[in-house]
């Protein structure tokens, strides 16, 4: 059950991202600085991851933090900062379509990141590995079968958002730009994922570290956006679209999405949050049918049914190890019954 919660909170996290990224896309045709925006929604998750921390400690004591631990944190700040920059301009240079076949990489670069940081062990004799292994593979091939292969129409529905897809999929010019800052900001949250892992499972408070890691990005943030914003309009803000996609990010994304997924990453590790990337994709791909009348493609099917293969040869090979882990820490724990034998045989003689 426990294994199960975690599953579901990610799961939920990735409906909220993708409840954002849609919001995002209509603030941002109406003229929304990306800059002034992550400036904004991490000023204001700060205030609420606040609020919550000043809530939920109010009858607890913390453990000190180390000046160590607070530079650690300052890079999983600037981490945070380089990812949400890069993607949401990434984003304006090409388009969502291509952000989503980019970010869906994220599990292999953190699977590999976490190899090398030895916070994974890479043993394909070993029946849990070589699943987690196959399963990341498989659900990376799936989600990029869901992006780039379209096929035959299942369902026949025209919509403006479809025929939006289509006239972003033409432009080709800044294409090169915008999937090489798209491949950077991958990157950074695979790096983010594991130093993050390191950080939480150190400092086991989920609410604190997120609390600090905002600070550090909204400050970081507001520097970007200074150098990089030449309009002082952008920073001026309407009650439309761009306020909803303001609040809708610092409580559902920044604030509770950050929070959930650094309590997975202390869970489960770096490689089965990433894996949620490409899920993240389907979803999607459903809500995008069922609320905007989007086409069901024959490349969305078979997509998100790889994916879900790939997603259950992880679960499985997750579920292994920790009951490996759970039998051999069992094992070491039983007193052996030859101690006392050959102890009373001693007093007896």
């Amino acid at each position: 059950m426990k294994g199960f919660g975690v599953t579901a909170a990610m799961v939920a996290a990735q409906f909220l991202d993708v409840g954002l990224n849609t919001i995002l896309k209509a603030a941002m045709s109406g003229g929304m600085s990306n800059f002034v925006f992550v400036v904004y929604s991490n000023a204001l998750a700060f205030f609420v991851l606040l609020a919550a921390s000043v809530i939920f400690y109010r009858k607890r004591s913390l453990a000190p933090i180390k000046i160590s631990l607070v530079g650690r944190m300052f890079l999983l700040g600037l981490l945070s900062c380089c990812v949400q920059t890069l993607m949401y301009t990434g984003i304006g240079y090409s388009s969502p379509t291509l952000a989503s076949a980019i970010v869906d990489l994220t599990p292999a670069f953190t699977f590999i990141l976490a190899v090398i940081s030895r916070m994974e062990k890479l043993d394909l004799g070993v029946q849990s590995s070589l699943a987690k292994c196959f399963g990341t593979m498989v659900s990376i091939a799936g989600a990029l079968v869901v992006t780039l292969y379209k096929g035959l129409p299942i369902t026949s529905a025209s919509s403006p958002n479809s025929q939006l897809n289509d006239a972003l999929l033409s432009e080709q010019s800044t294409w090169v730009l915008g999937g090489i800052l798209l491949a950077l900001a991958s990157l950074c949250l695979s790096t983010l994922f594991i130093v993050q892992t390191h950080i939480i499972r150190e400092y086991p408070e989920e609410l604190v570290v997120t609390l600090v890691c905002c600070f550090f990005v909204t400050f970081l943030s507001a520097l970007v956006a200074v150098i990089a914003e030449k309009d002082p309009k952008a920073w001026l803000l309407a009650p439309n679209m761009e306020l909803i996609a303001i609040v809708y990010s610092a409580f559902f994304v920044v604030a509770t999405r950050s929070v959930v997924a650094a309590w997975a990453c202390r869970k489960k590790g770096p490689v089965y949050v990433a894996l949620f990337s490409p899920l993240g994709m389907v979803i999607a791909v459903v809500m995008g049918i069922t609320f905007l009348g989007d086409n069901l493609y024959l490349g969305s099917v078979i997509g998100a049914a790889v994916i879900a293969l790939g997603f259950y040869a992880v679960i499985w090979g997750q579920a292994q190890e920790e009951k490996n882990t759970e039998k051999t820490g069992i094992c070491r724990s039983e007193p052996s019954p030859k101690v006392p034998l050959l102890l009373n045989k001693s007093l007896d003689i």
